[in-house]
């Protein structure tokens, strides 16, 4: 028996570096699982579709399919817009749509990778305050996860740790960079909690202007690859209730 195919459902992005980065996560993916289909789908600008993905491989006889959305927070897309394509693929596809790779302190790690490859030691944490950059949202429960994550980072040793948002939300960052200054970290660090390069991540770096320190987006780091697989072998293994339906 064939495990279930992975199916990565991406947002996309007219900025080429969205797809680039995306495809090397899966890359990253793959390499932590052989054998594993992994397969790659976007909701807009890029190809191939989610829909044509899944038409493809009902097309080969795929039966199962495990639908992992790319995302960090359960806003609208893992909501509405993810189950609505979903619903649309052909009735012989077996689909369950794994959770969200947020929250896990797999990407916390990931975070702190980041901001160690910027120039950061863990040496530096008692003296550093962390601006947690997110992309934003009008969902209040995103909100409060990215709050709850940055509550819970600062007791790991940073100095200070804030929430900011590119769009929807406030702070933004550069608010949130100078609410550190002000408290009195000896130096700041911005951490994209975004997992690739597009339009609202610039709008991060931008923000970070007054930083000393800014991180990369997650994009394929280790950890993201590794909760790809958690959340996707979270999904893959019928629930009880599943099981008696």
């Amino acid at each position: 028996m064939h495990d279930p195919v992975l199916l990565v459902i991406a947002h996309g992005s007219r900025d080429a570096r969205h797809a680039a980065t995306v495809h090397a996560l899966v890359r990253r993916v793959r390499s932590l699982r052989p054998g594993l289909r992994v397969e790659t789908g976007f909701l807009d600008f890029n190809v191939p579709s989610v829909h044509g993905v899944l038409k493809s491989l009902a097309a080969q006889d795929v039966r199962e399919v495990v639908a992992l959305p790319l995302l960090l927070t359960r806003a609208f897309h893992a909501k509405a817009d993810i189950p609505a394509v979903l619903r649309e693929a052909p009735p012989r596809l077996r689909i369950r749509q794994a959770d969200v790779l947020g929250p896990s302190p797999l990407l916390t790690q990931a975070l702190e990778r980041r901001l160690y490859e910027a120039g950061l030691t863990p040496a530096d944490k008692s003296s550093t305050g962390v601006v947690l950059a997110s992309a934003g949202s009008t969902d209040p429960e995103a909100i409060a996860v990215i709050a709850d994550i940055a509550r819970e980072w600062r007791h790991t040793g940073w100095c200070a740790v804030r929430p900011a948002f590119a769009s929807a939300s406030l702070p933004r960052t550069e608010d949130a960079v100078r609410e550190l200054r002000a408290l009195g970290c000896a130096r700041v660090a911005v951490a994209p909690y975004v997992l690739a390069p597009g339009f609202l991540p610039d709008r991060i770096a931008r923000g970070a202007a007054g930083a000393d320190v800014l991180a990369e987006v997650l994009g394929p780091a280790p950890e993201v690859a590794r909760a790809v697989v958690e959340r996707y072998d979270q999904a893959r293994v019928p629930t009880p209730a599943a099981l008696g339906a």
